[in-house]
């Protein structure tokens, strides 16, 4: 967390009209925006402080900061998302519901519904993401396993499709997350159902420039698609290689410590369904990393407009 002062003492966290107007503030920066048309035209309601009216003719919709967000008909107060998010930000290895719950005072299910929502804000989403990577440029490629899955939801093959042999059981009993470092750049993770050559192909292909230098471990995953990048550069873990030159996985196996370390640490389980969300909220940290504490709480809040979660805790 960030050092120094006692941040929590700040009025966004106290006071709800002051969090009212630090939320407007991280989403509107130039004032209020219509979330259903765009408009900047708009009216204050003059008996409910926080609700405008869209100025548009044909719009004249009532919103408010939380419309058309992750935050969007939640009856928990300002005060505590800002708290929630300055949390989530601020952690370097993940805050727990359970503490949540315990810094804010709450029920549990309302730290819960917090703690996954703050999380989806965090989720990169839309589809004019840029390639990672590009001339000159290194993006190291790696997968890794985390966490048992269910017997029935085990996959039956290997990553070339042989069945499983009994080296193979460790894996074969893990969740498993590919993930793609640009070297002294961003990191992007998925969870996938299982690690074959086509799914992690699919994945490098779609999100890494044709001209980078791939680089990766002795894996059978990566000679193929490394025929379609500038060059495919590997070490070899098996007899000890772990760099030769500027060719290293050290990066990306460095956000799996990071990520491992938080996952057995803090949050110990999480359910199949959710894991993506956990492993966004790594990545959203990782490229965060430069910036202060309250600059990626704001921009938590920014990316959180447009999303929705509806579900809540299962019982």
């Amino acid at each position: 967390m960030a050092s120094g002062k006692n941040v929590f003492k700040e009025a966004q966290f106290t006071n709800e009209e002051a969090a009212r107007v630090w939320f407007e503030k991280a989403r509107w920066p130039d004032g209020p925006v219509c979330p259903h048309c765009g408009s900047l035209k708009h009216y204050e309601n003059k008996s409910k402080v926080g609700v405008y009216r869209c100025g548009e003719k044909e719009c004249r919709k009532d919103y408010t900061v939380m419309t058309k967000s992750v935050m969007e008909r939640s009856h928990a107060p300002l005060t505590q998302w800002a708290m929630a998010f300055h949390l989530y930000a601020s952690s370097r290895k993940g805050f727990t519901a359970m503490q949540l719950q315990r810094m804010l005072g709450c029920e549990y299910n309302t730290a819960w519904f917090l703690h996954h929502r703050v999380m989806e804000a965090m989720r990169r989403g839309g589809l004019d993401v840029p390639p990672m990577g590009g001339p000159g440029k290194i993006v190291e490629a790696d997968e890794t396993y985390f966490g048992d899955i269910p017997e029935a939801k085990r996959p039956k093959l290997t990553t070339r499709g042989r069945p499983f042999s009994a080296s193979k059981k460790g894996q074969k009993h893990k969740r498993v997350i590919v993930s793609l470092v640009e070297r002294g750049g961003s990191v992007r993770s998925f969870h996938v159902p299982t690690a074959d050559v086509e799914t992690v192909a699919k994945i490098i292909r779609e999100n890494v420039h044709a001209e980078t230098r791939l680089q990766t471990d002795e894996s059978k995953l990566y000679p193929v698609i490394g025929r379609e990048f500038a060059a495919h550069e590997t070490v070899n873990h098996s007899i000890k290689e772990y760099a030769r030159g500027d060719v290293t996985t050290n990066t990306v196996e460095g956000y799996f410590g990071i990520f491992k370390r938080g996952m057995r640490g803090n949050y110990q389980h999480c359910a199949e369904k959710n894991l993506h969300r956990y492993v966004a909220e790594f990545d959203f940290r990782y490229n965060t990393k430069n910036i202060t504490d309250g600059e990626r709480a704001v921009l938590a809040v920014q990316s959180g407009v447009g999303k929705r979660l509806t579900y809540r805790q299962p019982h």
